[in-house]
């Protein structure tokens, strides 16, 4: 879950569907939909205009802290046993494990 920090979708929340790394990009659920317009195929017989979420910039989000069900920023800790975790900045809450041990 992310929260969107710029744009017309500020404020809002969603679940992130893709990333896009090479282009550092996400798309998130819901959020920043377009229409395209398409011609008629197998797939879509009827054409016409079909609403497609495109991506946003990864610097226009923020994980959710699950805590305070709001964005965060966030750092990184290394437990003793190895195992990189998330934390949210502003209060310590534990985002998601990043890399376990083997």
């Amino acid at each position: 879950m992310v929260e969107i920090i710029a744009g017309d979708d500020k404020g809002a929340t969603g679940r992130v569907l893709r990333v896009i790394p090479e282009k550092n990009k996400v798309v998130v659920q819901g959020h920043n939909i377009v229409k395209k317009h398409v011609r008629p195929s197998r797939k879509n017989p009827q054409g016409g205009r079909i609403n497609v979420e495109q991506p946003i910039h990864i610097s226009n989000v923020l994980p959710v802290n699950p805590k305070s069900s709001k964005g965060s920023r966030v750092r990184y800790q290394l437990s003793n046993d190895g195992s990189k975790k998330r934390v949210a900045a502003a209060d310590g809450t534990e985002i998601g494990v990043v890399k376990k041990t083997k």
